[in-house]
């Protein structure tokens, strides 16, 4: 989200209804969703997972601010900790600094019309991530056109790891209704994001996409007080230390599988 929402909650220009917010949820494991074995397959047919890592891996991490990690060091962003996380996992395998295409305030229509600027699609990666839809929420744009823009980009995301569904992943869309900036219309911001997380849920796992959810760790705030960035709005260093620790250990998997 654009540095410009915040300014504009400050000078009153976007006054939010005010309402008290939920109980916060208690911390708890985070299931990844993946897809299930196809019908009618025998699980003991199945072949073992392979133990062997890449020798090398280029990891590409589409997103907005989130995924840029917006009001932190750039150390403390997801996307690099988990490069960090992950080559503390595989010794033996040389990770390239993250490839991040990301940027505050982007919708699904500005991050794939900024990945045709970059002509990203003549590139290919090892391992592709995607965390997209706030901002969609934020500006009010159509939960039918979010849909539509995000089954696109997770194809371009398959296209990108070379074809292998099984090398790419997304991550739910933080709850930023649990901010000091969202506190009071913590409700209504809460329900609108739980509409589109929904609706990426479905489209992720019907593409064999691996989904990770991590909007519960960011409904800590503010029963866990460092969870948010010095600007009121996006997550701490901390709190993407957290949701890394969610779901490196699957992701890992998903480069032996």
């Amino acid at each position: 989200m654009n540095r410009l929402f915040i300014f504009c909650a400050a000078t009153g220009l976007a006054v939010l209804a005010s309402c008290a917010p939920e109980q916060v949820n208690e911390p708890g494991p985070i299931a990844s969703e993946l897809t299930p074995a196809p019908a009618g397959q025998d699980p003991a047919e199945e072949e073992e997972p392979s133990t062997t890592a890449p020798d090398t891996v280029r990891y590409l991490a589409l997103g907005d601010s989130y995924t840029i990690g917006e009001s932190v060091p750039s150390a403390g962003d997801w996307p690099n900790q988990l490069v960090d996380s992950l080559a503390a996992r595989l010794p033996d395998t040389h990770f390239d600094p993250a490839h991040i295409i990301a940027t505050t305030g982007w919708t699904t229509s500005n991050l794939s019309q900024a990945m045709d600027a970059q002509q990203i699609d003549t590139a290919q990666f090892d391992l592709v991530s995607l965390l997209i839809g706030v901002n969609n929420q934020y500006q009010g744009l159509s939960l039918e056109q979010y849909e539509v823009e995000f089954s696109a980009l997770l194809e371009r995301a398959v296209d990108l790891a070379g074809g292998q569904s099984d090398r790419v992943f997304v991550v739910s869309i933080p709850d930023y209704g649990y901010t000091p900036f969202g506190q009071n219309n913590q409700v209504a911001i809460s329900q609108d994001l739980a509409n589109f997380n929904a609706a990426c849920t479905a489209l992720t796992l019907s593409a064999g996409i691996a989904h990770y959810n991590i909007t519960p760790i960011s409904q800590q705030w503010p029963g866990a007080s460092d969870w948010v960035a010095p600007d009121g709005l996006h997550p701490s260093a901390a709190q993407y230390a957290a949701w890394v620790g969610a779901f490196a250990a699957p992701v890992e998997q998903q480069l032996l599988d």
